[in-house]
Parts: structure tokens; sequence; C-alpha cells
């Protein structure tokens, strides 16, 4: 039996988690010396990177004197949750890395609630101490006040607290002192986590992740909790309906540096990868094949919003994506759901409709934006909020906690804008030279939130937010101010229009771009929607050249991203997903039918 430490690193969004395990990894020689290698070893998808967060939780292994470490990378934004909840089953610690100035955020806090509800025993890295203005302290208080919050044991307070910087590599008991290394974390690790507790009895290992691989199918991921698991072995495989199925291990890898080695056999404790099994299910237990016990199975929050994904019938269709059928459509969500477990997919009543439920926007646009990649063509409804019913018949809503911080001068703008849309002060306090805002809000007036007050803070303000519970209906929220310019014809638009309407409204188009009629292509300066000619061209006469329209003054289109069309869109419009663009339109491309809809809707 060799030594094992299984150990999960948690942290907020850009609080260093990833160039922290990078470290790790360099300091236990995984590399050759002579071997050219990135940074963010494992934010190794373009979505992690481009937008520097993890999404999706790794494992990797190292070893330190003569100790297995498996490292756990789990995801800071807790639209991810459903990942976090899973991988700290396999954990029998957690490093729990904040920021030296920002201290613990409220989705940190989502995460460590979870951990500590698990009994994990927690090491504080405290990071960035080589930031201005940090206070490792105060941080290090705060950290063990949320902790006594979160009800943690004595044994939990009674936690080693680590001081250094990822990014210089070195990490130290005091935080004014620098060492040239991070070997007294390992060696923290080593001293401080305890090594797994391996039960008498047959073998259990619940399934706790999945990989897929064409040539083997979908691989089976998780930590052997009894027994040993050998190669070839007939197992019972338990699922979550109760039923127990026979199934046979083809094969067994353990996680060795950032790959996977084969072995034969599998003791309590560690961490590995079954191939040859069939139909599993997140959550489900392999067992022994005579005496089968399951494991209880994982529970998810709930989703707090769905949308609707459907083909993509505009007139554009087809000309970029390479998939855009509903076969194509319904197999991919289906596929998603299989490894995304906050994930879920129901159909509608036609066939070309699916409502999909997630976690929020974060958590759906990252779907859509892999959807895209890959080749996809979809259009979206607006997202919407689920609403649930107590015993007593009355409404209630998600609730979230959202915080910014924010320079002193702007925040009264952004407690204008959250009290605007229901959301309630709780904490007013300075932080450094920010003022750290908490709020008590609900989930639908964060739709279209982030956008105003970035605008009104001049880009400056941080905001993050995080799931509560499902409390009263808080009555409602005005909606976009704005109407919407609609094109009427199809065809490419003219610099000439866009000048003469620009008094009109802002643009979401530029001159020479190809529109069709219904496309939503600005935002009217008036709550009502108007319809306008894009196509129409300046009419030459023997009096003036043509050359006479370079005076034009056209200011830049507004560019959104997907998360911000997807907070723009209105009931009564779509999102177009495509390879290469994105683009809002009404539902109803006609003129009259968009009237017959209007007039439904407000009847409704």
């Amino acid at each position: 039996m060799q030594a094992i430490r299984n150990i999960a690193i948690i942290a907020h969004v850009d609080h260093g988690k990833t160039t922290l395990v990078d470290k790790i990894i360099h300091a236990s020689k995984l590399f050759r010396e002579n071997q050219e290698f990135d940074d963010l070893i494992l934010d190794n998808n373009d979505l992690e990177r481009e937008r520097g967060i993890t999404i999706v939780s790794k494992n990797v292994s190292v070893r330190y004197k003569d100790v297995k470490i498996n490292v756990i990378d789990t995801p800071g934004h807790a639209d991810f949750g459903g990942e976090v909840e899973r991988v700290l089953k396999m954990a029998d610690g957690v490093l729990l890395l904040v920021d030296a100035f920002e201290g613990p955020m409220p989705q940190t806090r989502f995460v460590l609630g979870k951990a500590i509800g698990l009994g994990l025993k927690p090491i504080v890295v405290v990071n960035k101490v080589d930031k201005e203005n940090c206070r490792p302290e105060e941080v290090q208080e705060s950290v063990f006040d949320l902790m006594f919050n979160l009800g943690a044991t004595e044994d939990q307070l009674d936690f080693v607290t680590v001081y250094g910087s990822s990014k210089q590599g070195w990490m130290g008991p005091d935080w004014q002192k620098p060492t040239d290394n991070i070997t007294y974390l390992l060696d923290t690790i080593i001293e401080s986590i305890p090594a797994p507790v391996i039960d008498e009895g047959t073998l259990q290992m619940q399934i706790t992740s999945l990989d897929y691989n064409a040539f083997v199918g979908r691989i089976a991921i998780g930590r052997v909790k009894r027994g040993s698991i050998k190669e070839g072995a007939t197992l019972s495989l338990c699922k979550a309906d109760g039923v127990i199925k026979k199934v046979k291990v083809k094969e067994l890898q353990t996680f060795e540096g950032l790959g996977r080695v084969k072995v034969s056999e599998v003791s309590a404790g560690d961490i590995c990868a079954v191939t040859g099994i069939e139909d599993f299910e997140i959550g489900d237990t392999l067992a022994d094949l005579e005496n089968p016990e399951p494991i209880a199975r994982i529970a998810v929050d709930e989703p707090t919003m769905n949308m609707l994904f459907t083909i993509n019938n505009s007139p554009f269709f087809g000309k970029e994506g390479k998939f855009v059928t509903s076969r194509h459509l319904r197999d991919r969500l289906m596929k998603e759901t299989e490894k995304n477990l906050a994930l879920r997919v129901e159909p509608t009543d036609t066939e070309d409709k699916f409502l999909v439920f997630g976690r929020g926007i974060l958590h759906l646009s990252v779907l859509i934006e892999t959807m895209r990649r890959e080749g996809y063509e979809l259009q979206l409804g607006q997202p919407q909020v689920l609403f649930k019913e107590n015993e007593k018949g009355e409404r209630l809503e998600p609730i979230e906690t959202l915080v910014v911080d924010v320079p002193e001068s702007t925040a009264g703008k952004v407690i204008e804008l959250a009290t605007q849309r229901k959301g309630e002060l709780l904490i007013m306090e300075p932080k450094g030279d920010l003022q750290h805002l908490e709020f008590e809000i609900p989930s639908r007036g964060l739709i279209g939130l982030r956008s105003n007050v970035l605008t009104a803070t001049q880009g400056e303000a941080v905001m993050t937010h995080r799931f509560k519970s499902f409390e009263t209906f808080r009555g409602p929220i005005p909606g976009r101010l704005s109407g919407s310019i609609i094109s009427k014809n199809t065809g490419p638009a003219t610099g000439y229009t866009i000048d003469k309407l620009q008094d009109r409204g802002r643009f979401f188009v530029e001159p020479g771009e190809e529109i069709y009629g219904g496309q939503v292509i600005g935002e009217h300066n008036r709550p009502n929607d108007i319809v306008v000619n894009l196509q129409e061209a300046k009419k030459l006469t023997n009096m003036r050249a043509s050359g006479s329209d370079d005076g034009l003054r056209i200011a830049p289109k507004i560019n959104f991203s997907l998360e911000e069309s997807m907070e723009y869109i209105q009931k009564d419009e779509y999102l177009e997903v495509t390879p290469n663009s994105i683009r809002m339109r009404k539902i109803y491309l006609e003129e009259n039918d968009r009237k017959r809809f209007g007039a439904k809707m407000e009847m409704a």
C-alpha cells in the first residue's frame, strides 16, 4: 500500500489556483530539463484559456518524498458548482487559496461550505502577498471567521496557514520572509492532510467523473473507497433506480503526472479510471459481484435558470454551420448531460425545441460557446428564471447574494441599479480604496445587470454572485427600457442610411454587413420598436458626384459578447448563434405575425 494524499484546490476565480498547480507540477520535476511547456498547464481548453477560468475539474498527480499526491483542480465559479460537488468526494483535504488583498469571496464560501460539510481538512494558502496594499493577516482572520460561520469542527478550525506567491513560485510560514521554492507547501500537505481512511470490506468505488475516448468509449473515474479493483474482474454496477448490473473491467489506469498509466490492480484510497463499463452514470457505484453495497448518491443543487434551444430557421441558416438539424441538436444536448451534472434537458411539445436548465448565464453560455465552435447552428430564447411553490401555495424564486467591489465615487450608481431590480443592500464597508457592497437580489435581477454596472462604473466594478436559496417572490422588475430597431429587407446595409438614422438610436451592424428582414439591428432611443430600411442607396444626380459620401460620420457598431446578447434579448426575440456570427432577431420575422404575437402576449 503506497502513501497517498488526495487534495482538492478551491479558490475564487482568478485567485491563482491554476498557477499554483503549475508550480506544484514544476516542483515535482514532471518535465525533463529540456522540455518546453506553457503556463496554465491544466486549463487546456481554448475557452478556459481565453476567459482565464477553470470550467472542468482536472486530476494530476505528483510524487514528493515517496508520497503520491493526487491534486484535483476545481472550478472557481459558482455556476460550475456541479463540477465541484462531485470532485470533492474524491479528496481527503482541501487547499483553500485566497487572494491576500481580496480575501474570501462569495463563491469561495460556496465551495468551502461543501468541503466543510464533507468533513475535509483545510490548509489555507494566502496567495499574492507580493501585491500592493495586501493585508495577509486580516485575510487569514476573515477565513477563520468564515469557517466558524460555516460550522467547521474544532479540528477543521485548527488549520495551517501558508503564505506566498504562486506567480513568483514561493511558499512559506511568514509572508514577510520570501523563500525560494514551494516545498514548504508540499511538506505541509503531507503533514496536515490525513492519508485516505481505508474501510474494511468488499469493493466500493463511486463514479464521480467521466472521460470519453473514441477507441474505448466512456471511461469511469472515481476513488476506490474499499477493497481493490483488478483488471479483468467482473463487478456489480449499482444504478440510481436500484438496478444492479453485471459489468467487466477491461482496463485500469491510475493518474501519474499529467497523464494516466495502465495498472493491473488499484487499492483503496487511490483515484483511478476504469474502461470497459457501459451504461453508467455519475453517482453510480462499482461494487463486489456477490455482495454489492452502493454508496449514497451525490446530491447536486437544483438549476435556477432555463433557456429554449431550437434549430436555426433564419434566412441565413446553414451558411456557416455543419450541424443544423434538430437531430444534431438533440444528440449534442443529451451527450452534454452525461458529464455536465448540473445541466438538465427536457423536450417540448415540438420536435425541434428543447428546454435546457442550468445554474446561470455563464453555465449555459459556456455550453453554447463550445457548441458553436464545434460547428453547430442554433437559436436561443430569452433566459427564464425557475419558480417554485411552497406548501402554502406561495410563489418562490431563486435569490442570490451579490457582492460588488467598486470605487467610492460610483458606489451610489451601483446601489441604485441593484435596488431598481429588487436588490436589498445588506453590507456597505470600505475595503482598501474600494467600497465593498453586499446585496440579496433575485436571480431575475441579475440578467443584464453586469453590463449596466460596468457601464455606470467605467468598467471598474468587480461583481460576483452565488445562489442562496428559494425565497418569496419579490414582485415585478422593470425590463429593458429601450425598443429595438428592426430591419425591413434583406441585403447589405449601406453607410448612407445608417448615417441618416443615427439620431434614432445605436446600431449593432456596420455598412456592408449582410442583414435580413426581421433581424434586430440596433437599439431604439424610445421604448417602442421601429422597422427601418437599411438597404437604401443614395440616388445619384448629375449635380453630385458619387464620391461625396466620404464625409459620413458613422459611430462604430456595438459589439455584444455571447453573455451580453443572452441578457439583452426580449421575450419576443431569439438569439441566432452560428460558428461565425451572433445575431439577434424577432421570433416572427414578418411584421403582421409580430403584431399578432404582441397582442397575444398582452392578453396573456
